[in-house]
């Protein structure tokens, strides 16, 4: 039996997963495996049961990764779940900064009072005209599960577009429709009219939206992060509206600067907030916690290397999470050879300073087996899954 526990309120469509080999308790020192949303761990003791965490979303910022490595805590989350959500919303945000739909709403509740607000709204609209989208140049950073799909739907609306990643996989771009690949972010700056943001936060990207990169942007570009906070200098940012280099700036992360800038468009962290994407995000943590208890299997990991070797369907299986420490795999058979075990199956991936190893084995590990890979130097976590 499997116990795991719930950091945060979980879409029952995702929990309605567990099999009967599970069950959910409120006791997290107890817990083989815990899910998680938005609930702050970093200040969590990590129990010495804790074999997993999985993240209901794509962000981890509230997980401590490193603690949970060196713990062999392996750490999931859920990319693509809400990528659905998150590209409907930038593209809502692409629409309400191009019109000024936002000054207008807050212009008519300042006079829905007045008798004559319906004359009045004729006479004043004018001041709340934007642009249209259409024939506009829009820039995607970041053409994964969110960017790819967004620069799809904007191609359709008759937009052109341009879409920079260096690092697309093959799957994403064979789902591409027609945009005009950059090789640099400076193209997009110097070229769009709207640019869109949709990279994870690196050393590379943190504050890439700078005052040197703003004065490269066209005059009246409008800036839209439904990716990371930190993406964009927010003084810098500042500067640029009041300067009028940067027309609109739409962000869903809020922060005292952003909240009250003028210029800025601040959602409220709702790129995620659909009942599909809370659904999705549960059904796809469970199932990844699942098959990690139940086979060993790792995917979608952020802290461990992918790796999977099916259902196990060997006599024996075994799963050692450890530093990534040379020879270690020679050490690791070694050790089961010394026992005159066979190995049917194996398989070996790293992932800088980590390593996780699956042993198919033609009979369960004894404990003495067990105690000696324990004993290897590096090993952080050893289990028997069977």
């Amino acid at each position: 039996m499997y116990h795991i526990h719930c950091l945060n309120k979980i879409s029952p469509k995702g929990t309605a997963l567990l099999t009967d080999n599970y069950a959910i308790t409120d006791d997290r020192n107890q817990a083989d495996g815990v899910l998680v949303r938005s609930a702050d761990m970093h200040n969590v003791a990590l129990p010495e049961s804790l074999l997993a965490v999985a993240r209901a979303g794509a962000g981890v910022n509230n997980i401590p990764l490193s603690d949970c490595a060196e713990a062999g805590v392996v750490v999931f989350n859920t990319p693509g779940a809400n990528a659905n959500s998150v590209m409907e919303l930038a593209l809502c945000g692409m629409l309400l900064s191009s019109r000024d739909v936002v000054g207008g709403i807050n212009w008519v509740q300042t006079i829905k009072d007045d008798p004559d607000i319906a004359k009045l709204v004729e006479k004043g609209k004018s001041k709340f005209a934007g642009h249209e989208i259409r024939h506009k140049n829009l820039g995607v950073i970041g053409l994964g599960a969110v960017g790819g799909p967004l620069a799809n739907a904007a191609r359709n609306l008759g937009m052109t577009v341009y879409g920079c990643d260096p690092f697309i996989s093959i799957e994403a771009a064979w789902h591409l429709d027609s945009i005009v690949r950059v090789n640099s972010r400076d193209e997009i700056y110097s070229k769009c009219d709207i640019i869109s943001l949709h990279t994870p936060l690196l050393d590379d990207t943190r504050g890439m939206i700078n005052a040197e990169a703003i004065a490269k942007m066209k005059d009246g570009v409008i800036v839209l992060n439904f990716a990371r906070d930190l993406l964009v200098d927010d003084d810098a940012m500042a500067a640029a509206l009041a300067s009028g280099k940067v027309a609109r700036y739409v962000t869903d992360f809020p922060n005292g600067k952003t909240a009250n800038m003028p210029g800025c468009i601040a959602i409220p962290h709702l790129g995620a907030s659909t009942e599909e994407s809370e659904d999705n995000c549960a059904k796809m943590a469970v199932q990844e916690l699942m098959d990690y208890l139940e086979n060993g299997n790792i995917k979608n990991s952020v802290n461990y290397p992918n790796c999977d070797m099916g259902i196990c369907r060997a006599e024996g299986r075994i799963t050692l999470l450890h530093r990534n420490i040379p020879n270690s795999l020679g050490r690791f058979t070694a050790a089961i050879a010394g026992e005159n075990i066979n190995i049917d199956g194996l398989m070996n991936k790293s992932r800088g300073e980590y390593a996780y190893t699956m042993l198919d084995l033609d009979r369960h590990p004894s404990a003495d087996v067990v105690e000696h890979l324990k004993q290897i130097d590096g090993v952080l976590k050893v289990r028997v899954i069977k």
